[in-house]
């Protein structure tokens, strides 16, 4: 379904796609309800015992006494989206007992899809352009204002990736080895880093939160608090320097 829900975003990509703001000054574009839409009812035709919560439905409480929730973000990076930058993405996972244990992330403009399944690892589809990190500063990468705020420091601990619009694709990019880390400002909703979170965690990655605790979904209150992503072997010391420099505050 993530597929063809791909299809529908790129019908409206660079194209007619009327827009609109929600609370927050936040867009939502025709194709970010076309895709809930067409997500949130063939899912639960398919699992009429499921709950679910996404970005573009009202939230039904009803999801939080079931097993299993779908979390969808029908355009991860909205913005990005109406700007036509092609880091944008469909996010989808299947959390059961506050846990991801089923994610895809499919990015039909970069032709990269993301397949995860709880103890079976990630398989990666169509991946092009994939990159390997260099020696050196730990390459990270996290919101504008927090970029800005790395330039700014007279001796930055890392290297800064340029910004990319998407958080659940900032995140994914940790786990397949193109950033070292990926920081977000507390904020985000469950729906913006389920996926990426079973992702990360399917390749030996951790994302926490700033006390290097894991991130329960399906709660109540949607909203995460600031994150971290990066790999086991680089974690104490990339969560150290992001401390030290106040990023997870």
């Amino acid at each position: 379904m993530a597929l063809e829900a791909g299809k529908i975003g790129l019908k409206y990509f660079k194209s007619k796609n009327d827009v609109w703001y929600k609370e927050g000054n936040s867009p939502v574009s025709q194709a970010d309800k076309e895709i809930d839409d067409y997500l949130r009812k063939g899912f639960l035709k398919e699992r009429q015992h499921y709950g679910w919560l996404s970005e573009e439905t009202e939230d039904n409480e009803k999801r939080l006494e079931c097993d299993r929730v779908i979390i969808a973000d029908p355009i991860d990076g909205t913005r990005g989206f109406i700007e036509g930058r092609d880091e944008w993405c469909i996010s989808i996972a299947i959390v059961e007992n506050s846990r991801p244990i089923e994610a895809i992330l499919h990015c039909p403009a970069l032709k990269r899809t993301f397949l995860a399944s709880k103890g079976n690892g990630l398989e990666l589809i169509c991946v092009q352009g994939a990159s390997e990190l260099q020696n050196g500063k730990p390459l990270v990468t996290g919101s504008k204002k927090l970029i800005e705020t790395i330039r700014t420091l007279p001796e930055a601990p890392f290297d800064v990736m340029e910004f990319i619009p998407s958080l659940a694709y900032r995140l994914a990019m940790v786990a397949i080895g193109e950033l070292d880390g990926a920081f977000a400002r507390g904020g985000a909703s469950e729906w913006d880093v389920a996926a990426a979170d079973l992702i990360l965690e399917e390749t030996g990655c951790l994302l926490s939160d700033i006390d290097q605790q894991e991130i329960r979904y399906n709660q109540t209150n949607v909203k995460v608090p600031a994150l971290i992503a990066t790999h086991n072997n680089r974690y104490e010391e990339i969560f150290g320097l992001a401390k030290q420099a106040g990023f997870l505050h």
